[in-house]
């Protein structure tokens, strides 16, 4: 072919293409983000509404019933699952996986608006959510003090640790998790209530009426402008005990004659231990595209600056990393790869029989492996399990061309060519045969990506990245091979005797199987005529094979 051609008589233009090849698929190595898996994400929404003071059979009733009914109406919804309990309602719709998940957003909230007048007038805004399978945290931080309350933990996670968080490369969200957020607790007294004549009704009625953060406006003058600043609300337990609830026979009746009030966490549903000693975890959920090792690496980097801003006796601890089992599982497959490459390279050396004529198709391993990683940026894929497992099984593919092409330049050597001739003619003889043989192992796998469902979601990228390390060892073949062969190839007219040991073993094993074959050919068999006739074609194939 004419690029082989071109290749070995201009050897540099050859070794700066392989070069090329190296240097984008190394820049893209760099950018490409790393998972445990492909991303397989399928389109889920989710509509969160909370309805305070309700049972589970309220919510069931009044709330999940009525948007389910409008939900299900969307086109493409796969499963719709919902779970109701006091105080909240939450409804998950899955759709198919040709749905758009920013379309599904759209109209799970244009059937949620329809329903909105129809739901209680007390219940919370709904709120609609896309739900992504990364939006799981990757770390885990755990807060602890013997010092330091809840609340003031909260305070400084609040004002202190989530905003540093936050400014770490590839942060998407820092969730507090355990959380005790500042709020005024009133403990009632229902006998005292019921001694006033009082309800829960009104207590919080007076609460409303006397907690109020109201704007003041400005006073104007001919000279001069203020701003006023009215502090009408609350943030005491004395002023809280100091309401006035209701006057009866013409006494006031305040909040501390029928509550205790003291400060407190709004909610204690929830709560975190670490090692039997109480915290409160901060989760960091990563960006789409963020690398997990490298958002834990500026986490783990970031926790001695936030250990210098915190007060002494505030421990930090790393309760879980995620990207740890990501990276194990990564740095395996990165050992699997070279384990493959030694041997490979081993099997070669030994049939090849000479390091020169071995190192020819050992330099189209790492330069396919590197290639591809161009063409994997380029389709906007991963490192993750998959593609590292498909370069592995693609280090016993990228050195079949270059072999061939190899075993045909030395095969005229042997018959008395020069290198460069030989190289040339080869070529043209084999060129052809090579481009089939790397489109046929590209239809091969190729057509793993256009399996539908959840599993071609999974192989696409291992399908594709296999490919493409195909092809750029068919690109290799037939320009840095052809041209390595011309310059580092020659007649060896005195093997030594690993050569020639070698060639007897092989000799004789070719002598051993054609025995074999004529006694086969030659011996009685039981069945019909075309099962035999079947069988020793499969033999003479097989032969063929061997030979």
């Amino acid at each position: 072919m004419q690029i082989a051609e071109i290749s070995i008589r201009r050897p540099v233009f050859a070794t700066v293409l392989s070069l090329l090849v190296l240097l984008i698929g190394a820049v893209s190595f760099t950018r490409l983000s790393v998972r445990e898996y492909p991303k397989i994400d399928e389109p889920v929404v989710t509509v969160s509404v909370r309805y305070a003071g309700a049972s589970a059979e309220v919510i069931e009733s009044q709330v999940t019933k009525p948007l389910e009914d409008s939900i299900a109406g969307i086109d493409a919804v796969d499963v719709i699952t919902s779970i109701s309990r006091a105080e909240q309602s939450q409804i998950s719709v899955r759709f198919r996986l040709e749905k758009d998940a920013d379309n599904a957003a759209a109209e799970v909230r244009d059937r949620t608006a329809r329903v909105r007048n129809r739901l209680p007038e007390a219940v919370d805004e709904p709120v609609i959510a896309k739900v992504e399978a990364d939006a799981s945290p990757v770390l885990w931080l755990a807060f602890s003090s013997d010092t330091l309350t809840p609340l003031q933990i909260n305070e400084l996670l609040t004002r202190v640790v989530k905003p540093r968080l936050q400014t770490v490369t590839g942060v998407a969200d820092v969730p507090i998790y355990g959380e005790r957020r500042y709020a005024m607790r009133v403990w009632l007294d229902p006998e005292r209530l019921a001694g006033y004549r009082l309800t829960t009704q009104d207590v919080e009625d007076a609460v409303r009426r006397n907690n109020l953060e109201l704007p003041a406006g400005r006073i104007e003058s001919q000279q001069r402008e203020f701003s006023v600043t009215s502090q009408t609300d609350l943030s005491s337990p004395a002023q809280f005990a100091n309401i006035v609830i209701r006057t009866v026979n013409g006494f006031p009746v305040r909040m501390h004659d029928v509550a205790r009030i003291e400060e407190g966490a709004a909610s204690d549903r929830s709560r975190v231990r670490l090692n039997g000693r109480d915290a409160i975890s901060v989760g960091v959920i990563r960006q789409a595209t963020a690398n997990p090792l490298e958002l834990s690496a500026g986490v783990r980097a970031m926790i001695p600056l936030l250990k210098a801003d915190l007060p002494p006796g505030m421990t930090i601890d790393v309760a879980n990393d995620n990207s740890l089992f990501i990276d194990r599982s990564v740095k395996n497959v990165y050992t699997t790869i070279i384990e493959a490459v030694v041997l490979v390279a081993l099997v070669i050396f030994v049939f090849l029989r000479t390091l020169r004529a071995s190192i020819i198709p050992i330099i189209t391993i790492p330069v396919s492996l590197v290639g591809a990683f161009a063409l994997m940026s380029l389709a906007g894929f991963s490192i993750n399990t998959l593609t590292l497992l498909a370069l592995v099984l693609a280090i016993g593919l990228v050195v079949d061309d270059a072999i061939v092409m190899l075993e045909n330049i030395y095969r005229h050597i042997e018959e008395g060519l020069d290198p460069f001739s030989a190289a040339i003619k080869g070529a043209r003889e084999i060129g052809f045969a090579i481009v089939a043989m790397t489109l046929t192992l590209v239809a091969v796998y190729a057509p793993l990506a256009f399996t539908p469902g959840r599993t071609g979601r999974l192989f696409i990228e291992f399908a594709l990245a296999l490919a493409g390390a195909v092809l750029v060892s068919g690109f290799v073949a037939l320009t840095l091979s052809p041209m390595m062969c011309s310059l580092l190839l020659k007649h060896n007219p005195q093997p030594n005797w690993f050569d020639r040991s070698m060639e007897r073993w092989l000799t004789a094993l070719s002598d051993a199987y054609g025995r074999l074959l004529r006694w086969v050919v030659t011996a009685r068999w039981g069945g019909s005529d075309a099962a035999r006739a079947g069988l020793r074609g499969l033999i003479f194939q097989a032969r063929w094979l061997v030979i």
